[in-house]
């Protein structure tokens, strides 16, 4: 069986990811370029933990701009 390739952000050592917006991957599609973004809210194992509503919160505030943004919302996939 030959070796499967390892997945970029799997690599990562999130012990040590510090909170922030990253780039996980580029994809090109055509003449366009995909960008998938890593949101890091919270450092792993440490308090305090980030509440499922705080987050969902976040995702919807994230939606509405991104998908009304003039220059950005024909642009955005998915948030």
């Amino acid at each position: 069986m030959a070796e499967l390739e390892k997945i970029a952000s799997f690599t990562v050592n999130h012990l040590v990811l510090l909170p922030g917006i990253y780039v996980s991957r580029k994809d090109k599609v055509g003449a366009e370029t995909i960008t998938t973004f890593d949101l890091r809210m919270t450092a792993p194992n440490k308090e305090p933990v980030m509440n499922t509503a705080e987050i969902h919160t976040i995702e919807h505030l994230g939606a509405t701009f991104l998908r009304n943004k003039e220059g950005v919302k024909d642009k955005t996939i998915y948030f």
